[in-house]
């Protein structure tokens, strides 16, 4: 497991500027316009949702690298596999609803009579896609991450159907209860 080491450390080291950036370019992003009003990311849930899962995820990087030089409970490994999971599926959830308020925003809805707005308001989306795309960056780094502290919990047991030392068949009593 030590050859992951240096590549767990840059991911999660990567994450960092990834997500608060992505954090940044969203909550600073506001346009004003005479005609149609002002459109910020805190009137949109999806947005808002992206900010506070970018500030999770850069605070549990930053933590999980901390933690990392003590590994001194016996449990550590399943907490980081445990930790990057979820926090790889909040990436997820978050960026979907970051693109679906993206794809409206470009597009509309016409079945709704929604009609698309970035053409008014093309700084903003300007800035919003910019955002999801650093966040994209930050999900692919955990997407990597989840898969090196799954290897590294799961590479400690054998797999599925394949006998190891502490198999009892060999046992006169398993083999006697076996029978009964």
């Amino acid at each position: 497991m030590a050859g992951f080491k240096l590549p767990e450390m840059a991911l999660r080291l990567c994450v960092v500027p990834l997500a608060v950036a992505s954090l940044w370019e969203m909550a600073t992003n506001r346009q004003a316009d005479d005609t149609y009003g002002e459109v910020k990311f805190s009137n949109l849930s999806g947005f808002k949702y992206l900010v506070g899962i970018n500030g999770i995820a850069a605070a549990y990087s930053v933590t999980s690298i901390l933690l990392s030089s003590f590994k001194c409970f016996p449990q550590y490994d399943w907490v980081i596999f445990i930790m990057d999971q979820a926090v790889a599926y909040l990436l997820v959830t978050s960026a979907s609803a970051a693109a679906e308020l993206l794809q409206l925003a470009r597009h509309g809805d016409r079945e709704v009579s929604w009609g698309e707005v970035c053409s008014y308001f093309g700084p903003f989306c300007g800035k919003a896609t910019l955002s999801l795309a650093l966040h994209a960056a930050a999900l692919a780094c955990f997407v990597a991450l989840a898969l090196i502290s799954g290897f590294r919990v799961f590479s400690k047991y054998p797999p599925p159907g394949v006998a190891d030392s502490s198999d009892c068949s060999d046992d006169p009593k398993h083999a006697e209860e076996q029978g009964k």
